[in-house]
């Protein structure tokens, strides 16, 4: 587990999960151990999971909240690594997102596409305002 963990980043959860698969008796002792060994880290895994979901797959700050809860990563350590986000990036890529996404919408009527592009959005884990935003901004440039 130490080789695994020294490859990349994972989170308790995760390595708890291989542990089961492969049947290993007593995997809370090996995840305490890789924690106080520094191979495990849930404040380290939160800020590049953030930073990786954000920046290469054009996620919201919504969808990654959701996705580091799910992985049992506290709301103490979600909150630090949504705020090394970096927003000016994260609306860009939205941006270009919307942008490609309308290029595929040309025969809808204005409200169709804004209703499209909003659900669009929504699901990719970006809130109402950044949404309107940048639709606003692609619409006057």
């Amino acid at each position: 587990m130490r080789t695994l963990c020294s490859r990349r980043e994972y989170c308790r959860s995760e390595i708890r999960a291989k542990l089961q698969r492969l049947e290993v008796p007593a995997p809370d002792k090996i995840l305490d151990t890789l924690q106080s060994e520094g191979y495990i880290n849930e404040e380290r895994y939160a800020a590049a999971f953030a930073r990786d979901k954000s920046a290469l797959q054009g996620w919201g700050l919504v969808r990654i909240r959701l996705a580091l809860r799910s992985k049992g990563i506290s709301d103490e350590c979600i909150r630090e690594a949504l705020s090394s986000i970096d927003t000016d990036k994260a609306s860009s890529k939205l941006e270009s997102l919307l942008k490609a996404r309308l290029r595929t919408l040309v025969d809808e009527t204005e409200e169709v596409r804004w209703m499209k592009l909003l659900r669009y959005a929504s699901g990719r884990g970006y809130d109402y305002e950044q949404i309107k935003h940048c639709y606003d901004n692609i619409r006057t440039t």
